[in-house]
This record gives C-alpha cells, sequence and structure tokens, in this order.
C-alpha cells in the first residue's frame, strides 16, 4: 500500500487545483492572531500594524492577542476562538499570525472551516504555522509562506515587498545564484511545504497531504543536523519524497562548530537522501527564520529552473 492509499482519502485524491483566495485590494480588513506563542508585549507588533495600514489595510486584533499562558499565547480554548473568529468572519479577507513557536498543532482539530471554505481568506505565517498551511492545503486552498507581524521589526524590504506582492495579486518570481550542490533541472508543480519539524510530524494526522507531483519547500531553525538527517529519512521511508517534482530548500540555522562532528552540512544530508530522485534540488533560497525571509504561495503552480548559473522560481 503507498503512501496516498495509507493516509489520504478519496476526496483528498481527487484535488486537481488548489483554490486562490481573493488577493487584497485597500480598504480590506485583516485579523492578526496568535495561534502558537506569545508575545512578549504589544509593541512587538507594532511595525507589522504600520505596515499593514501603509498598505490601506484595516486591522482587528485577536481578542486574546496580548495573553499569556505558559508557553502559549493564551490557553488552548482563548487561542482557539480567536483563530475560530478569524476564519468565519466574512468580513476579514486575511488571517495574519502574530508569530510562531508551539501550539497550533494543539488547536487544530478544534477547528471548523465550513465557514472558511465557503469564503476563502489568506492564511500568512511560517514555522509552527506551518500546521495551518497544511491544514488548509489538505482542505484544497492557497496560503502564503512569509513574515509575520512579530518579525517585521528585523524585516528587509525584500521580505516586506515580496508579501505585499502575495497578498495583492502583483506578479512575484525569483532568481537567485546556483549553490555548486545543487540538482539542476527543470520541472513544475504546485509549490507546498513550509518547516520540516512540522511537515513530518503532520504525517499521518488529519492535516497530512499529498506530496505526489509537488515541490517542496523546506526550511528548519535550531536543529542538531542529526535531527534533519532523521527527518528527512522519515519522509523518505513514508514515500513522501519519492513522487515531488522538486525540492526547495531555505534557510537552516543551527550552530556549526556543534555540529560538525556529524560529517556534512544540511545541504549535504538533503542531497543525499533524495540522490536517487530525477528532480531538481535547490539550496539556499532566502526564505525561513531569517531577516530576508522572501514571501512564497503555497498552492500555487510553479515553474522550477536550476541550471549551472542560477535557480529560478517563477508563478506559472
Amino acid at each position: 500500500m503507498n503512501y496516498q492509499e495509507n493516509y489520504l482519502s478519496e476526496a483528498d485524491k481527487a484535488i486537481k487545483q488548489y483554490t486562490i483566495p481573493p488577493y487584497l485590494k485597500k480598504g480590506d480588513s485583516i485579523m492578526i492572531v496568535a495561534p502558537a506563542g506569545f508575545l512578549t508585549d504589544s509593541t512587538e507588533i507594532d511595525q507589522g500594524i504600520e505596515l499593514a495600514k501603509s498598505w490601506g489595510l484595516n486591522i482587528k486584533l485577536g481578542k486574546n492577542l496580548f495573553k499569556k499562558h505558559n508557553h502559549f499565547a493564551g490557553t488552548d480554548l482563548e487561542r482557539q476562538n480567536d483563530m475560530q473568529e478569524a476564519l468565519d468572519n466574512k468580513n476579514i479577507k486575511a488571517i495574519w499570525c502574530s508569530r510562531g513557536g508551539y501550539g497550533t498543532v494543539r488547536i487544530i482539530d478544534q477547528l471548523n472551516f465550513s465557514a472558511f471554505k465557503k469564503n476563502p481568506k489568506w492564511i500568512i505565517g511560517y514555522s509552527d504555522i506551518t500546521t495551518l498551511h497544511e491544514q488548509v492545503h489538505r482542505l484544497g486552498f492557497a496560503s502564503i509562506h512569509a513574515t509575520m507581524p512579530g518579525g517585521m521589526r528585523r524585516a528587509t524590504p525584500e521580505a516586506k515587498e515580496t508579501l505585499y506582492k502575495s497578498l495583492f495579486g502583483e506578479d512575484l518570481s525569483y532568481e537567485v545564484t546556483t549553490n555548486p550542490l545543487n540538482k539542476l533541472g527543470t520541472s513544475k508543480g504546485v509549490l507546498i511545504g513550509g518547516n520540516l519539524s512540522i511537515i513530518m510530524s503532520m504525517l499521518g494526522s488529519n492535516s497530512d497531504i499529498d506530496p505526489k507531483g509537488k515541490i517542496l519547500f523546506i526550511e528548519d531553525v535550531g536543529e542538531d543536523l542529526y535531527r534533519v538527517d532523521r527527518m528527512m529519512y522519515t519522509l523518505k521511508r513514508n514515500g513522501f519524497l519519492k513522487d515531488l517534482k522538486g525540492i526547495i530548500v531555505g534557510d537552516f540555522d543551527y550552530k556549526t562548530e556543534e555540529n560538525i562532528l556529524f560529517g556534512g552540512t544540511h545541504r549535504e544530508i538533503i542531497l543525499n537522501v533524495v540522490k536517487e530522485y530525477d528532480y531538481p534540488v535547490i539550496f539556499d533560497f532566502p526564505a525561513g527564520h531569517i531577516r530576508n525571509n522572501h514571501a512564497l504561495i503555497f498552492g500555487k503552480k510553479v515553474k522550477l529552473e536550476s541550471n549551472a548559473a542560477s535557480a529560478i522560481i517563477s508563478y506559472q
């Protein structure tokens, strides 16, 4: 029995194309919610609010946005209630998660996406928010992997600009200098992915997604290299990697001096796991837990070109 037969329903298999939520326009309202970790203080998201307002957007804040309960931004129920309000409110055109951390998985199965499916909206975030990306992808909707309000203080102009283009439907494509370890080739597929740790943790769950024919983006932070190796082999053993159309590797932040004994970088680890597969792989795409976190629209078809000079990602 293959991966899809193991974990995906017939309804999941039937999804041929992801639904693209309406792009934003001036005067639209977005809601900032905290489904995972807590904010240090209210000023942490000030620059994110100011940026959205400069784009002509109205801002609604989740009722429990600034609460703290142990590791989390409020209790599970409080975070769930804010997220549910954002999903249900027809006047909210995008949900911008305040930060990552940990905690979205604790509320994901309690969320009702019925209203969202009737009136889809953009869900924006990265890191722990990968749980939400996978959930809406399973339902057949696109989302945006991008900088969150809590990280806007340190975000580069490029990170802000690419988020704007993603939200407002402007042309978006990328060209980055090739890494010598890149696997060359050209392919097309719907872009999926997010944080590697979260993707692995979703295997076999109700938020798991069908990777067949997709181009996978992965990034991570603070993981020892042996854990990266283990996660990649876990994906491989589950059949998640073999039917992809390509892999885009973002930033992997780890302390090199503490991992030197492993015998290779994260690039070499990933390449070793997927070397038998005939699809392009590119490294060092500027996205992840970095200031220059370029926005990616998950759920849209991209063309991935990897050649000796550069790697090009263009939305189709």
